[in-house]
């Protein structure tokens, strides 16, 4: 959480909701019951309030997103009276920490303040409109919609990817609705509210910048603590004190001065033999608290010592994307991260600490903050510093242009320096993001016609933000735009430089053609399903349910989205026969199609170093890109992150022998006339060992088999010619290469190579036998294949809605055996368990 001084009281309570006028489409019955007030919650939203009142349905369920449409066009007006004793205090300001968007402050009746972006705090000095007794605070909305559109109307309309004219105002560009999100912008308190009275000084902000020393003794950590402070009127010195407190409890202290005249100080210490902060799997997390006193003003916040850089010097295949911690390149093996809730106060820290267990239980190592949600909270940071998990933020700007004009240029200066001095004490954080596609959108989306020679925004991009940055916090590398190719004249998604968004796949070609692109470093790709059955049917109620139904598609909103979907399965996978066939083939074919995609990127290593799928999360229950659902049960799509994203990965990919890249004529790339071992080592330790390839029916009949020795090094790849025999399909429908190491501790999971896609295979449609039992409070399904079985998993959900299976897509080859583990809350008929398993084989029926 923000830190909040001691002087700070807030007004959290007694709050009411009322409108100033409901706009058409409001319901009739609810007009009254606003008028006399609804109990309001703030931190909070108007939604929130009218669903908590009854006055509203579940925004989620049906159809109800578009009948709740006059929400958004409301101006909805939030009052609180609240006691008040002058405390003899010097200052009495009031200070809001996150208001939702554009609105009007009164106290007691007088405008105290007006503020235009939910992403900044503002501070007013009330002194002069603070009663003793009771007093009256009052916070007016405009309509954020109508806000919008009437700005467009003035100032001019600038292009982007949304019915709504989002990129407007700061307010958060998802709230108006995405391509995997609901339309429902609102007004609210969304951050804290309340009185600081203080005296003498007040920190205005601490930015605890690290830097780490190599020495004889091992490393030196630096902290140079800069403090800006607030004075109250008194233009004295002001003496700041520094206490770092390591984990082992051990305190370093220094002292400084904010002169006379000045409102600022730099205090710097040393830390001998610091314990380095490390990204997970790279080593530990040590965290060091700060305290920080100015004055009669404090702060308190942690911080980790480690390095970071990025590097994108130019080398002979274009230029890498490689960032470094401590000097050690991170290979990345991340996702997207967007607002885990459309309401965001509804996301608390066991939300948020839910969601980092799902990364890191992934083998995921980075989140990227995408541009279209929010500065996102200390919460999370905590928890990713406190794990190791890295993180990329955005600055907000997405698939869009933007107004370079006053006001909202200093808005967007303001914002971005808070939000650089409030991130900067998180180690987890590593890379500032200028904006998401909007410089590619600037070249390939037609905006010059619309522009008419207008500004779009770039100059944020490339001068405003990584001078804050520069000046904020040195410390942290900055790249302009994802995707990014760093240097003049080079299309922004050219995959030999820099960052790539892949979109072709998903949208208009088949997932193989992943295997067309070698990019050095790919920051968006992937593929939709459907949330778990549960999870879908909970809030789609068609009869009967159909993937074109109408309440289905109001949970789809990508452009012709599931009939993409449709599309993508063609060549993979049979038609589905009935609905529970299509949700189990569009969940499946998601996996496949992200699994064939990262073995390919990862197999490029370290031509590649990292790629951040979209997405990890889902901000309300829809159809979509993400691995994990609204109503968090992870999907297919998840339990092959989990194997595919492993330290250390094994993978069959074709490739051109020696000879056939000396024949390929210049400039086109030499057809792959091999199958190849490919093992990624990103741990700290190498390997070298065997593997035993064998190339054998479904039935589990041996065709060939061979021994491969492999070494390969810490943090590196290598590659190993499989034996022609081996790697040659007689029956490619009916065979299948499998590479397994002879130590079974490797850390390498057995790798498939299919000689024909499942709906080509002649796989055995009925290939398990499943016992299930009830085990300590579980149920245990244990499953033994008479024929290979691919990608088994469990519908867990289907049983219990909170049910969770602890593996899925799970592959036997005949003879093998393997157990799922369900947590059933509602202990659920361990052979009702076993009737929702699927797998791809039973497609084929």
């Amino acid at each position: 959480m923000t830190y909040l001084p001691p002087t700070f009281r807030a007004l959290h309570e007694g709050w009411t909701l009322t409108a100033a006028d409901l706009p058409e489409g409001a319901p009739e019955g609810v007009a009254a019951a606003i008028a006399a007030g609804v109990p309001a919650t703030v931190p909070g939203e108007a939604h929130l309030d009218l669903r908590r009142a009854d006055l509203i349905a579940d925004p989620f369920d049906g159809d109800n997103e578009a009948a709740q449409q006059w929400i958004g066009d409301t101006e909805w007006r939030f009052t609180a009276a609240f006691d008040w004793t002058d405390d003899g205090a010097a200052r009495h300001d009031l200070v809001a920490l996150g208001l939702d968007t554009v609105a009007t402050v009164e106290l007691n009746g007088a405008e105290v303040g007006r503020t235009e972006n939910m992403h900044r705090s503002y501070r007013w000095d009330v002194r002069g409109h603070l009663r003793e007794g009771a007093n009256t605070l009052t916070v007016r909305f405009a309509a954020p919609v109508p806000e919008a559109e009437a700005r467009a109307e003035r100032n001019g309309s600038l292009p982007s990817v949304n019915h709504h004219e989002y990129n407007q105002i700061r307010k958060m560009a998802c709230s108006f609705g995405w391509d995997w999100g609901i339309d429902v912008a609102g007004a609210g308190i969304w951050k804290p509210i309340g009185l600081d009275s203080w005296s003498g000084a007040r920190v205005a902000s601490v930015r605890p910048l690290v830097d780490v020393v190599a020495n004889a003794d091992g490393h030196d950590g630096i902290l140079n603590a800069h403090i800006d402070i607030e004075r109250a009127g008194d233009d004295g010195d002001v003496e700041v004190a520094v206490a770092l407190t390591g984990p082992d409890g051990d305190v370093v202290r220094a002292t400084g001065t904010v002169p006379a005249g000045s409102d600022a100080a730099v205090v710097s210490l040393t830390v001998p033999r610091v314990r380095r902060w490390w990204p997970v799997g790279h080593g530990d997390q040590p965290l060091y608290e700060v305290d920080v006193t100015a004055g009669e003003g404090s702060w308190s916040g942690r911080v980790g010592f480690r390095t970071v850089e990025l590097d994108t010097a130019p080398d002979a295949a274009g230029a890498p994307f490689d960032l470094k911690v401590n000097g050690e390149r991170i290979l990345v093996r991340g996702a997207n991260w967007i607002p885990d809730h459309a309401f965001l106060t509804a996301i608390d820290k066991d939300r948020y600490a839910r969601r980092v267990a799902d990364a890191l239980d992934a083998n995921m190592n980075l989140l990227r903050v995408w541009g279209g949600g929010i500065y996102e909270s200390d919460d999370l940071y905590d928890l990713a510093d406190e794990h190791g998990l890295l993180m990329w933020q955005d600055f907000l700007f997405a698939c869009a242009a933007y107004s370079e004009d006053e006001p909202m240029r200093s808005e967007v200066e303001a914002e971005a320096r808070e939000n650089v001095a409030r991130l900067s004490p998180h180690p987890s954080l590593v890379l500032w993001n200028g904006n998401n596609e909007n410089t590619w959108g600037s070249v390939d989306w037609g905006w010059a016609g619309r522009l008419g020679g207008r500004a779009w925004g770039d100059a944020y991009y490339s001068e405003l933000l990584p001078g804050v940055v520069s000046e904020l916090d040195p410390t942290r590398p900055y790249s302009p735009a994802s995707p990014y190719s760093f240097g003049d004249y080079r299309h922004p998604n050219d995959e030999r430089y820099g960052t790539m968004h892949i979109w072709d796949v998903w949208n208009r070609v088949d997932y193989r053609v992943y295997a067309d692109y070698k990019p050095r470093f790919l920051s968006e790709f992937g593929f939709q399903a459907p949330p778990a059955w549960s999870t879908l049917a909970a809030v789609v109620h068609d009869e009967p349910l159909d993937p074109f139904g109408h309440e289905m598609l109001v949970h789809q909103k990508a452009n012709l989205g599931n009939a993409k979907l449709e599309r993508g399965w063609q060549g993979h996978l049979p038609d589905p026969k009935s609905i529970r066939d299509w949700h189990w083939t569009t969940q499946l074919n998601q996996a496949q199609a992200i699994r064939f995609g990262i073995e390919h990127f990862r197999s490029l290593t370290p031509h590649s170093t990292g790629t951040i799928l979209w997405q990890l999360n889902d901000n309300w229950p829809v159809v979509s890109w993400a691995a994990v659902d609204f109503d968090e049960h992870r999907k297919p799509l998840w339990h092959v992150l989990r194997e595919v994203y492993a330290p250390r990965l094994a993978t069959l990919q074709p490739r051109a022998s020696e000879e056939a890249r000396a024949n390929a004529w210049e400039g086109l790339e030499a057809e792959p006339d091999l199958l190849a071992l490919i093992l990624v080592n990103d741990t700290g330790e190498a390997y070298s060992g065997s593997f035993t390839v064998t190339r054998e029916r479904f039935d589990g009949t041996v065709l060939a088999k061979a021994t491969v020795e492999a070494r390969v090094d810490a943090r590196g790849a290598t590659t190993v010619a499989v034996p022609a025999e081996t790697a040659a399909f007689g029956d490619p429908a009916a065979e299948f290469v499998y590479a397994v190491p002879s130590d079974a501790a490797a850390g390498f999971a057995p790798a498939y190579r299919f000689g024909a896609e499942v709906v080509d295979q002649r796989l055995d449609t009925e290939p398990l036998r499943v016992e299930a039992t009830a085990a300590d409070g579980a149920v245990l399904l244990r499953l033994t294949a008479t024929s290979l079985a691919r990608d088994v998993f469990c519908h867990a959900d289907t049983v219990d809605p909170l049910a969770r299976a602890d593996r899925g897509m799970i592959t036997l080859r005949a003879g093998e055996s393997a157990a799922i583990r369900v947590e059933s809350p509602a202990g659920g008929d361990p052979e009702a368990f076993a009737a929702a398993l699927r797998c791809a084989n039973d497609l084929l029926r």
